[in-house]
């Protein structure tokens, strides 16, 4: 069969690691690659597919051997599998496709909508999401749950628990954003930063976050008016920026832009960001608390044309919560050959569909480790309008130490290691990771 495998693997960093940096996108489809094959992930029987969701539910914590011999007989191994496939989605509607969700018109067009055009079934579904929504809230607030997204048909929205990705606070970033959604979180008195637009600015002024956009907005424009041979638009201070032409007596001729031209000149470079990854927004602490009331009764977050009209977010989290329905990502092995140095190889395949998220990864990772024989690859797909949230959101704190998280965050359904690794601070900027590769043990990547 036809894989379309890619023979040649991207260049990767030349110094290995025993762990890979946390990818906190969500990637829509893995594939794994190896010498050998993945026999074991195949036909689970109907007891080790239960022993798998009961140990999901109770967060049983797996510990398999460096490496396992028969992996096709290894009854824990193939739980484990299992349990790391499983998922918890909010609302479910079976004969829709509910992630993604941004750029999904096509998907969702043509198929049955009985709430498009009855605004009481909307309230209902809304009703019941808000209550879905606070109880993911309140679970990630008593650090039972580590962390979920809400995916909208234009953004996405990704919530930590404290102790997560360098923070000592609960975060929430959003992404990408308008400048209407900015305002309306503003108005709504939610206290929030740019993290790229900052970063993109001296550290030496602080000024306001109304002032902070318009003025990097402005720089932008200046730059890039002054690269097209234009001249810089004019500055607040009439009085002084046209004294020039008072001095030469020609003041009378020459039409000075009024205050709405200048205001709307402003507006129209603040936007230039709008829809961008640079338009990240960041929440911490208390501030989530009022975003979670503002997203309840945000009119933007539910479209009300086309084919997502009347639809609510989608709920993305790795543990249960009030609402949500259970979930597996789909899997599949499959066998090919693959030409490399002119000689047809077998390679055996594991392609996983599905939103798979952050502690996704890095378990289906540990799990291969031992049944692979600490040698495999894999090429990751990833949903681009979450890559973003691996930006360093530099607001790390230096009392933040592995035993505190993990002993803080022990009841929130991870594994020890996989928290470990959720724990750190990003480092993978805008990008998220396109290869991974392990050899003897050992990991290098590409992003």
């Amino acid at each position: 069969k036809d894989l379309n495998l890619p023979v040649a693997a991207p260049e990767v960093p030349s110094s290995p690691r025993h762990e890979f940096p946390a990818d906190w996108s969500i990637k829509t489809r893995l594939l794994f690659m190896s010498s050998q094959p993945f026999t074991w992930a195949e036909h689970l029987k109907a007891q080790e597919e239960a022993q798998g969701f009961a140990q999901h539910c109770r967060a049983t914590e797996t510990n398999l051997p460096q490496s396992i011999q028969e992996p096709k007989l290894s009854t824990e191994l193939r739980c484990a599998f299992q349990q790391s496939l499983v998922y918890w989605l909010h609302p479910s509607l079976p004969w829709l496709q509910l992630f993604p969700r941004i750029g999904a018109d096509r998907k969702i067009a043509g198929k049955a909508s009985p709430w498009s055009q009855d605004e009481a079934l909307q309230q209902v579904l809304m009703s019941d999401w808000s209550v879905s929504f606070t109880s993911l809230y309140n679970l990630l607030k008593a650090k039972l749950c580590p962390y979920f997204y809400i995916c909208t048909y234009q953004f996405t929205v990704l919530f930590r628990a404290a102790g997560l990705a360098g923070s000592d606070v609960i975060t929430a970033v959003i992404s990408p954003t308008t400048r209407g959604l900015r305002e309306a979180m503003r108005n709504e008195g939610i206290e929030f930063s740019l993290p790229l637009v900052e970063e993109s600015r001296t550290r030496k002024q602080k000024n306001s976050e109304v002032n902070l956009e318009t003025e990097v907005a402005n720089s932008l424009k200046v730059s890039s008016s002054m690269e097209d041979g234009e001249e810089p638009a004019p500055s607040d201070d009439d009085d002084e920026s046209f004294s020039w032409l008072e001095e030469m007596g020609v003041q009378d001729k020459v039409k000075k832009p009024d205050a709405i031209s200048i205001q709307l000149r402003k507006e129209k470079h603040e936007v230039q960001m709008d829809h961008k990854p640079e338009s990240l927004a960041l929440v911490k602490g208390t501030n989530t608390f009022t975003l979670l009331n503002f997203l309840i009764n945000c009119k933007s977050l539910v479209a009300v044309a086309g084919p997502q009209a009347g639809l609510p977010p989608t709920l993305l989290s790795p543990v249960a919560f009030r609402g949500g329905t259970m979930q597996t990502l789909k899997a599949r092995s499959i066998n090919a050959k693959a030409r490399v140095h002119l000689v047809y190889e077998d390679i055996f395949s594991l392609e996983i569909v599905g939103p798979v998220m952050p502690h996704c990864l890095h378990s289906l990772t540990t799990l291969l480790q031992s049944a692979q024989g600490g040698a495999f690859s894999a090429v990751l797909y990833t949903h681009e309008p979450t890559a973003v949230f691996n930006t360093n959101l530099d607001n790390a704190s230096p009392a933040l130490n592995k035993e505190t998280v993990c002993k803080d965050l022990s009841t929130c359904g991870l594994h020890p290691k996989t928290l470990d690794q959720l724990s750190q601070c990003p480092t993978l900027g805008k990008s998220s990771i396109r290869f991974l590769e392990m050899k003897d043990y050992a990991y290098t990547w590409k992003s």
